[in-house]
């Protein structure tokens, strides 16, 4: 009988013919080990996407499920080779900094597979990379930046001026400019992943400038929006339920791992685990980026901007629109 995928399964579950796809899907009824290797505190919104997509796959009965995390890069290598040691099926992580070297673990162990952050090709027969690709809503929220922006004056504060942050502000910027021809910029990186007073101190210094609205790319951003009566857009989690932006926080660019950890776990069951790129499952068209809720923001954001954001989602969704992905470092125009 022909192979079922799990999802499937499950369909098929729901509607009463659950024998049917047990009896065709042996191989997707065993779980498979499966290890996440974190260089950041798994409370760290990156690592948290990964982390929860995986403890998801775990409750769903998917997978056997252990991590490590704060594994800083002259340590990664070990700890990937003990995961590989102790037969994890599939290794989740990050390479970033030391992709060489994960690519010389992957080659020793050809009977495993990884799937990395990794901003380069996949490697071999058992090396796929990801990256996130939420450049999509980025675009969007930048239309309703540019519409609700009273100065045209919109702020950024990002990390490390890197592709996966350079795309997204890019695609804000190009999507304030769609509406909002003559809006300005200002863009600063603090060097770190993690400083918010550092973040908050850049984001303070922006609204001095002029700046009505600030895309919250590292946490502190927010705060300085609160502090100073102007509004903000968030990035990677929901900022506004989860970091307090309640009455601040328009609107977040979601970045969801579920469907590509779950294409890979299904290949690692189905025994077709291949090297591929995972871009386009971090993008929205499979579900891997999305637009949060507007909440109470919902009645404040111009309509005719809520419209074009519709029209240009279900544009995106369709294939009819294509957000350009530009991972050069942005610029401050003002």
């Amino acid at each position: 009988m022909t192979r079922l995928s799990r999802r499937t399964v499950l369909a098929l579950a729901a509607a009463g013919l659950t024998s049917v796809a047990l009896g065709s899907t042996s191989a997707f009824a065993k779980t498979i080990k499966v290890a996440g290797i974190y260089t950041q505190p798994i409370q760290q919104k990156w690592d948290a996407r990964l982390h929860e997509a995986l403890v998801a796959a775990k409750e769903a009965g998917e997978i056997e499920y252990v991590f490590s995390e704060k594994v800083a890069n002259t340590d990664y290598v070990r700890v990937l080779r003990e995961y590989a040691e102790g037969k994890a099926d599939l290794i989740v992580g990050e390479a970033f900094g030391i992709s060489r070297e994960a690519r010389k673990v992957a080659d020793d162990y050809k009977n495993i597979a990884f799937l990395m952050g990794d901003p380069f090709k996949p490697h071999g027969d058992n090396f796929s990379v990801f990256d996130n690709y939420i450049h999509e809503p980025c675009y969007l929220m930048g239309i309703l930046a540019g519409s609700m922006s009273k100065t045209g004056k919109i702020g950024m504060v990002g990390g490390y001026p890197i592709g996966e942050v350079n795309r997204l502000f890019n695609a804000f910027m190009a999507g304030a400019l769609s509406v909002n021809p003559d809006a300005q910029f200002k863009v600063n990186f603090i060097g770190s992943w993690y400083d918010p007073p550092k973040a908050k101190e850049a984001a303070f210094a922006q609204i001095e400038t002029g700046v009505d609205v600030l895309y919250a790319e590292r946490a502190g951003v927010v705060d300085a929006a609160r502090d100073k009566g102007i509004l903000a857009f968030g990035n990677v989690n929901d900022m506004n339920k989860e970091e307090n932006g309640k009455d601040v926080v328009v609107t977040s660019a979601l970045w969801h791992m579920e469907s590509a950890i779950g294409h890979a776990i299904d290949q690692v069951k189905a025994g077709s685990f291949a090297a591929a790129d995972y871009k386009e499952w971090t993008m929205m068209q499979k579900g891997g980026a999305s637009l949060a809720p507007y909440y109470e923001f919902d009645g404040q954001i111009p309509a005719d901007a809520k419209a074009k954001v519709d029209q240009i989602k279900s544009d995106i969704l369709s294939g009819k629109f294509v957000v350009e992905i530009d991972d050069n470092e942005p610029k401050s125009t003002y």
